[in-house]
């Protein structure tokens, strides 16, 4: 009985060796794809290897060619003396294929820990992905509300060159109160732009969407309309406060408001009514007829 589950074991690391083996290997030559600048940057570091080895040589007074010469043609005389050639050559290529395929797999493996601790997923996937999005398209899009926010969490799959110019006349909800007590200009659409750019953890991006459900002055705030408005205060400008968020979430394009100006929709209804505010604007029963903003030009 412990005969035939040993035999089953080693079946088992042979089917796991098959097939895991070729993944790996073929993973590895991803990194020679074109597109990612490792090749020419693999060519120039064995460059400099080969020119530092021959100014050593040149710098201590030798004759870097006929010594080098010299020194490889002894050493394959003797390499064939004692193995023929059809032997010596092959296991030669293979083993310094070996010690290239270990040496840049182990090097690329650290710097992957270093950068990628949890695993979730390959930094060549990574590296590819950033190349492919950065010779994406250029989109500038402008709007506002929910339909922006879902258009760019769409776009950011094809392109990473995008522009979302974004309103900033919402004065209902978070974004107003906020506007109304502290004079900044309203977070709220501009929030979601940022988190549906994001291409950070899915738990920052939404701890920047949490909305607050208790708290004396937090009930109905997101972390999100706070963090801007304290970052507007911290950098002097809410376009400065977009910046650094950009960075907090690894946005892909970038983000501008409309305006920096303290604009205001109005509008003027059929029946001769004039309503200010955009959260009134959306409530006020009746035909628009005019609409415009104060500042005329913001």
């Amino acid at each position: 009985m412990s005969f035939g589950l040993l035999k089953q074991a080693l079946k088992a690391i042979r089917y796991e060796s098959r097939h895991r083996t070729p993944v790996k290997v073929s993973r590895w030559f991803l990194w020679l794809a074109p597109g990612l600048f490792v090749k020419r940057w693999l060519l120039v570091s064995a460059s400099g290897v080969l020119l530092t080895g021959l100014g050593l040589a040149i710098w201590t007074n030798r004759t870097p060619v006929f010594y080098i010469g010299r020194f490889i043609s002894d050493f394959l005389e003797t390499v064939t003396n004692i193995f023929p050639s059809y032997v010596s050559g092959p296991i030669a290529v293979a083993i310094g294929i070996l010690f290239i395929f270990l040496g840049q797999t182990r090097s690329l493996g650290s710097i992957t820990q270093v950068l990628m601790p949890e695993g979730d997923e390959e930094l060549i996937d990574v590296l590819m992905t950033h190349r492919r999005l950065n010779r994406g398209p250029r989109i500038v899009v402008l709007g506002g509300g929910t339909g922006l926010s879902n258009l760019l969490r769409g776009l950011k799959i094809y392109s990473a060159n995008i522009t979302a110019i974004v309103t900033v006349a919402d004065d209902g909800g978070s974004s107003g109160r906020l506007r109304r007590e502290i004079g900044v200009l309203p977070p709220g659409d501009i929030r979601n732009c940022l988190a549906a750019l994001a291409d950070e953890e899915k738990l920052l991006t939404e701890l920047f969407q949490y909305r607050f459900q208790a708290g004396d002055g937090l009930t109905g705030h997101s972390f999100g309309n706070l963090f801007l408005t304290v970052m507007s205060e911290v950098t002097g400008d809410l376009e400065r406060a977009i910046a650094a968020s950009s960075k907090v979430l690894a946005v892909r394009g970038q983000v501008l408001p409309a305006t920096l100006s303290d604009m205001r929709l109005w509008a003027e209804l059929s029946d001769g009514r004039r309503i200010e505010g955009e959260s009134h604007i959306t409530e006020a029963q009746g035909k628009i007829v005019k609409i415009g903003c104060t500042p005329p030009n913001p």
